[in-house]
């Protein structure tokens, strides 16, 4: 294998770690959400204000999902060439 496909193979590796860590917490900000809100008026409160954060959490992650998963395809389709 020659030395710039060893580098592509590296970075693919690193990547779906990238990758698997990534869907992992949007999973987790999921299951947050399905968890609905608390009937404590007080933990209520706390929720919500926690919701927020969340979302741009989950933004976040996403976009970078993203990003990463475009990359992971223009490296494959390279390594095949």
């Amino acid at each position: 294998m020659s030395r710039d496909k060893e580098k592509i193979s590296t970075e693919i590796t690193e990547l779906r770690k990238q990758r698997d860590s990534l869907r992992n917490r949007l999973e987790a900000i999921e299951q947050d959400y399905k968890k609905g809100l608390s009937a404590d008026s007080e933990e209520r409160a706390i929720q919500l204000e926690n919701a927020d954060v969340l979302e741009g959490i989950a933004k976040a992650t996403a976009e970078e999902l993203h990003r990463i998963e475009d990359r992971l395809s223009k490296l494959t389709d390279t390594l095949a060439e």
